[in-house]
């Protein structure tokens, strides 16, 4: 390209030649006028620098068996009680540097790196979410372990089970029972959950192996990574009527009931065109969409002046739903936006599971 342009005798527009390639200006500049590195200079010794006798007179202290175990500023303060002055702490450390003997001597804990959970469902029962949260008893300390898993897709609740303590054990049972109410087949559901001490148990994972289920993490300390199941239970405990503290774990208990049976049934989601989970579920969803549709345009037919957005839009369900999704994902997504979903309809049996464990 630096040659085509030199061989040019006229002088020439290079925003009309960018535009022209279709290439941004600043980059065709540069490969016009390309710059030409400047050499290196060598940095002067500074006047205050230690010379290699002092140098090795600094070095010899610090790695001798007296101080081999104390910091420099150790060694410089009782260098100084002994009436002997080499140099400052910071050029002990410099000196340690160069010979690659200075480190944090306390063992420190690592993290190793963890890859982001990506998933991605586009009907229900094909991802679930699960987590454990604290339901607070009638004293102080005293808590009851709420079990939820839901259904990614259509945020349906597909089990839920109220404990006096958090166990992999019931965990592995709430999860088993809800595989099988839910006809799971080998190798169709990813469940995906925090790092938490039941989630990544052995007996856990046993029964992933036997049912052919993928489990992907979250990253410890990113709380994005398992937005599902905590906005769940920040709906949960924001409701009106959620008490300050259960009485006991009967009322705990009634009061699950309730709420999820409102939860899947009535509570309607701005992710799912204010559809309920319910609706999604059993394939019902469409219909609605096309009702309220109806409603809409006979509304907008009579009075066209009040809708100053234009005539109204049929809702659709999302294409796809997330967690940490990819530029191919948000980009099929829009494109999808423009026509209309399929809605995938399972009939799923029974209603949310609970479990009585003392």
């Amino acid at each position: 390209m630096t040659a085509a342009l030199d061989a040019v005798e006229q002088p020439v527009c290079l925003t009309a030649v960018a535009a022209a390639l279709g290439m941004p200006r600043a980059t065709l500049s540069r490969w016009a006028h390309p710059r030409v590195p400047r050499p290196k200079r060598e940095r002067a010794p500074s006047p205050r620098a230690l010379s290699a006798i002092e140098r090795a007179a600094v070095r010899a202290p610090l790695v001798s068996e007296r101080f081999a175990d104390q910091s420099p500023a150790q060694v410089y303060a009782t260098l100084l009680d002994e009436d002997t002055y080499l140099c400052s702490p910071r050029t002990m450390y410099r000196q340690l540097k160069a010979y690659h003997e200075v480190r944090e001597r306390r063992a420190q804990r690592t993290h190793p790196p963890h890859a982001v959970p990506r998933l991605r469902a586009t009907a229900p029962s094909q991802v679930w979410t699960w987590d454990v949260t604290d339901l607070r008893g009638p004293t102080k300390g005293e808590h009851d372990k709420l079990y939820v898993v839901v259904d990614l897709y259509s945020r349906y609740v597909v089990a839920w089970m109220l404990a006096p303590r958090e166990s992999a054990t019931l965990a592995k049972r709430l999860i088993g029972r809800a595989c099988r109410r839910h006809g799971i087949a080998r190798g169709q559901l990813t469940t995906h959950s925090d790092r938490g001490s039941i989630q990544i148990a052995k007996d856990l994972h046993a029964l992933y192996e036997d049912l052919g289920i993928v489990r992907p993490l979250s990253r410890p300390r990113v709380s994005n990574d398992h937005p599902y199941s905590e906005s769940l239970f920040k709906t949960a405990k924001y409701t009106a009527g959620y008490p300050d503290r259960f009485t006991n774990f009967a009322h705990a208990q009634d009061g699950c009931t309730v709420f999820f049976t409102h939860y899947n049934t009535q509570h309607r989601h701005s992710g799912l065109a204010y559809g309920t989970p319910t609706s999604v579920v059993h394939g019902t969803a469409t219909a609605v969409l096309d009702q309220r549709h109806v409603t809409m345009t006979r509304a907008y037919a009579q009075h066209p002046e009040r809708f100053v957005s234009g005539a109204p839009i049929r809702q659709i369900l999302p294409p796809v739903v997330t967690i940490n999704p990819i530029a191919e994902d948000q980009a099929a997504a829009i494109a999808i936006q423009q026509t209309r979903p399929a809605i995938v309809s399972l009939s799923l049996t029974g209603s949310a599971l609970t479990d009585r464990t003392a």
